[in-house]
């Protein structure tokens, strides 16, 4: 009777530890390596699409200044995807607070593609200030 006690009092602690847990966030969207903030917004702006698909970005930011904006994989158009990646280059080495306010020109060619990346980036980075 005593085992039988014991075992339901654990079975009872482990489904309240994974409850707890369950409630708990947890961020997969802001990541940390080697003093770089890294922001995905794969699952953060999963509606946000550009011709064909979501146009998911990483965005490394550095002592409050973005280092680098990375296009992930999607299923847009290569020709198009790499004329509209050109707006992500006009992020680097701004400050978080200044990259979210600029405005960017979607690339001819391909509008909807280079939208959605700026899209990605001003979301990316609305939620690295609302998170940090």
């Amino acid at each position: 009777m005593n085992r039988k006690r014991t075992l339901t009092i654990s079975a009872v602690a482990a489904m309240a530890v994974a409850v707890l847990m369950s409630a708990m966030p947890a961020d997969s969207v802001i990541t940390k390596d080697t003093g770089t903030d890294i922001v995905n917004t794969t699952s953060l702006t999963k509606s946000v699409r550009g011709y064909k698909s979501a146009t998911p970005v990483k965005i490394y930011i550095k002592k409050n200044r973005v280092v680098k904006v990375e296009a992930l994989g999607n299923q847009e158009t290569p020709k198009y995807f790499d004329k509209a990646k050109a707006v992500l280059d006009k992020y680097e080495g701004k400050t978080v607070t200044k990259a979210q306010k600029m405005e960017v020109d979607a690339v001819s060619g391909a509008t909807l593609s280079s939208k959605a990346l700026v899209k990605n980036v001003q979301e990316g980075l609305k939620y690295y200030k609302e998170h940090k």
